[in-house]
């Protein structure tokens, strides 16, 4: 299970961001998930709970938003869903596309609730 390793990476994340923000209350991890970055969301966030429970992370949540996988073909500039791995640009019908979006793996954003001065 893979997705272990990235949520403790997110988590080594989260602690490096925790040192620049001493006594900031972290709240959410924002992630940015492909359809085919082959990563399991429920195992990812099982993965999560397991290692920040009982911790001082122990509540903070994951937002995770999944993104399509998209192209974009090379010659008329049409963007497409890719439906059943065909990358023919339905427009031109033409097969010189390029990948625009499926394959991310990103934080996005950590909110945190900044501590009182």
């Amino acid at each position: 299970m893979h997705e272990l390793g990235i949520a403790t990476s997110i988590l080594e994340a989260v602690e490096a961001e925790a040192r620049k923000h001493p006594g900031a209350k972290f709240q959410t991890v924002g992630l940015r998930i492909g359809e085919v970055a082959g990563v399991d969301v429920d195992a990812l966030t099982f993965g999560w709970d397991a290692i920040t429970k009982d911790t001082e992370w122990d509540g903070v949540k994951l937002a995770i938003e999944q993104f399509p996988l998209k192209n974009r073909c090379n010659l008329c500039g049409f963007e497409f869903p890719v439906k059943d791995y065909d990358i023919t640009c339905p427009e031109c019908h033409r097969a010189e596309t390029e990948n625009i979006s499926g394959d991310e793996l990103d934080i996005a954003y950590i909110e945190i609730e900044e501590a009182k001065v």
